[in-house]
């Protein structure tokens, strides 16, 4: 691999989904929003105040501190890697 191609690697890595995937149980979520203050490019509210995934293309710790912020725990962060879940904690 030559220089050129190694530095677009690594410029486009941040835009690339991470390990993390992130799911918000609606049934659960209150509409509070830290998620959405949080990670905009990731959650967003919807019409019924209930946080929806919009994206997994977001910093991996971003996406972690978006649903540790969440009140009620409605967000569950998954490793997709070994299919462990990182947060809630069980």
């Amino acid at each position: 691999m030559n220089v050129r191609m190694a530095a677009m690697t690594v410029i486009s890595q941040p835009n690339m989904p991470g390990k993390y995937l992130v799911k918000v149980n609606r049934d659960a979520c209150i509409g509070a929003g830290p998620c959405t203050a949080i990670a905009p490019t990731v959650f967003q509210l919807d019409q019924e105040n209930k946080a929806v995934v919009l994206s997994q293309d977001e910093l991996d710790e971003l996406k972690l501190l978006a649903a540790q912020s969440c009140p009620v725990a409605a967000i569950t962060v998954t490793n997709v890697e070994t299919g462990e879940q990182v947060w809630p904690l069980q």
